[in-house]
């Protein structure tokens, strides 16, 4: 009653035997997929991480230097400052891990943020009562009078282009573990299993324990059970690409280090413009929010303090060289496994489970 084995001569098989072997091909070639796939998912999957780690070290150094300039060049609005200031690299960070957010969003949240901070510490400092309701009246004012001039939009073109390679990229190694987690639960047809079967184990059926496939054979059965894996080859190559492409966007002229540390001076312009707009500013923000109240003995606005930069640069240059270098290491790899899915069939037959420095081997009916 056997329905694969089956074999003119005796036979030591039963059919449940049969059965017990599929489960055991399905378990197998399971296993030894998940095997060939480890180091290229090891690889990516250790690259996620590290291109997340030097994307926080940049935003970290970035968000450190921003800050500074608060503390150095803004101190009466320092402390305040530094709730938007997090709150601007946190939403920059969740844009480039995939966040369903904009950058035009978050930076322009931060300079809603920030408008109420400018105009009543540094062009009206006398202002006392900054009520929750003024507050807001100068936030919605923001976007009508553009305190802040061409240095907001300039910002957002800036960093739009240098953030999007990076979460372009970190989508896109994202999608490779899926795929390689998708090939790895295929699962097999009825006649592949059949097939494999007949190939790993028939002969054990007739006592032939360490007689092994030949290799055209086990070649034929693989690929026609991997025919769907390795229908992947055209669209993996161009994955492949893909990532070369926006590799190399990240290197070139949209440079995520140099937009990310160019924040500051874009903060430290657009609040310079603010100020030596104020009373024009202080004009229309009366008539729309009303006027506020007044400490006596009116702060002079005009004591506009040099910046002083960052001396972390050694930090910095740490993480802009780790980043680069993991770059390069990373498309070289990914590069040597472009063939990944059509040589998929090659890779399972090669090793232990075929015969090659034999003259005997199993072709599915005898040996030969």
């Amino acid at each position: 009653d056997l329905q694969i084995c089956q074999h003119q001569a005796p036979t030591c098989c039963t059919k449940k035997m049969e059965e017990s072997y599929q489960a055991a091909v399905r378990r197998e070639r399971t296993q030894s997929i998940q095997a060939l796939n480890f180091e290229l998912k090891y690889m990516i999957v250790g690259h996620i991480t590290a291109f997340q780690e030097a994307f926080e070290s940049l935003l970290r150094f970035a968000e450190n230097r921003t800050s500074s300039l608060f503390e150095t060049a803004y101190r009466p609005m320092a402390k305040e400052a530094a709730e938007p200031v997090k709150e601007l690299f946190t939403d920059l960070s969740l844009y480039i891990l995939g966040a369903e957010t904009t950058v035009e969003s978050a930076i322009l949240r931060f300079f809603d943020n920030l408008f109420p901070l400018v105009y009543s510490r540094l062009i009206n400092p006398g202002i006392t009562d900054l009520s929750e309701d003024y507050t807001e009246c100068l936030r919605l004012t923001r976007q009508d009078i553009n305190p802040f001039g061409r240095y907001s939009k300039n910002m957002v073109a800036e960093l739009s282009k240098s953030l999007w390679a990076s979460r372009m990229l970190s989508q896109a190694l994202s999608l490779g573990i899926e795929v390689i987690n998708t090939t790895e639960h295929a699962a097999l047809t009825k006649e592949c299993t059949r097939a494999l079967v007949k190939m790993q184990y028939c002969p054990h059926c007739q006592g032939l324990t360490l007689i092994r496939p030949c290799v055209g054979y086990c070649l034929n059965v693989m690929r026609g059970c991997l025919a769907s894996v390795s229908e992947l080859d055209a669209q993996w190559r161009e994955y492949i690409s893909t990532l070369e492409y926006l590799t190399n966007e990240m290197a070139a002229s949209h440079d995520l280090e140099i937009a990310l540390t160019g924040i500051r001076n874009s903060v430290n312009e657009a609040i310079l413009h603010a100020q030596l707009n104020g009373p024009q500013l202080s004009a229309t923000v009366d008539k729309v929010c009303g006027q506020p109240k007044q400490q006596e003995g009116n702060l002079s606005s005009d004591n506009i303090v040099p910046v002083k930069e960052a001396t972390e640069t050694q930090t910095f240059m740490m993480a802009h060289a780790s980043l680069n270098s993991k770059r390069r290491e990373f498309i070289n790899y990914m590069k040597r496994s472009r063939t990944f899915y059509a040589s998929i069939a090659e890779r399972l037959c090669d090793g232990d489970l075929v015969m090659r420095d034999s003259s005997t081997c199993w072709n599915g009916e005898d040996v030969v």
